[in-house]
């Protein structure tokens, strides 16, 4: 029996995604595989691809042959292409890195804005409020000086 490594096509009508199999060649396409070694997503924006390599190794080193676009896939994550989570590209590497589209993730400190009061109240307010507000410090400080005086 010869395996081969190959894609099987999942995902609803029009909107594929992959599983990579290793799977006897004479089986179809999406037919019964012998073991599933990963999966790609070319639709997501980078693309996803997650592959166990160990697993590849292993079907490779017992004879399995890859077909062209799983080779390519195989060599994409090897080479360090795939960032954590199995994204692919340089992008999906940088943090802070977000889909196109969508809204990035800031940390943005909040700022609370109070209306202005009304200058009619303002004036009220002036007339019936001392100038300067107390604090404990300026109180403790005040006591020493009247009681020298």
């Amino acid at each position: 029996m010869s395996v081969r490594i190959r894609l099987t096509r999942v995902g609803a009508t029009r909107q594929p995604s992959y599983r990579v199999v290793a799977t006897d060649r004479r089986s179809p396409r999406d037919g019964r595989s012998l073991e599933i070694l990963g999966h790609y997503n070319p639709r997501t924006e980078p693309m996803t691809l997650v592959l166990d390599l160990t697993k590849v190794d292993a079907w490779i080193a017992k004879g399995a042959q890859p077909s062209e676009v799983v080779s390519k896939l195989i060599t994409k994550a090897r080479s360090g292409g795939t960032a954590a989570g199995g994204k692919t590209l340089a992008k999906a590497a940088l943090p802070g890195y977000t889909k196109p589209g969508t809204r990035p993730v800031a940390d943005e400190p909040t700022v609370v804005v109070e209306a202005a009061p009304d200058a009619a109240a303002d004036s009220a307010e002036s007339a019936d409020a001392p100038v300067a507000e107390s604090t404990p410090e300026a109180v403790g400080e005040a006591a020493p000086a009247a009681e020298e005086a």
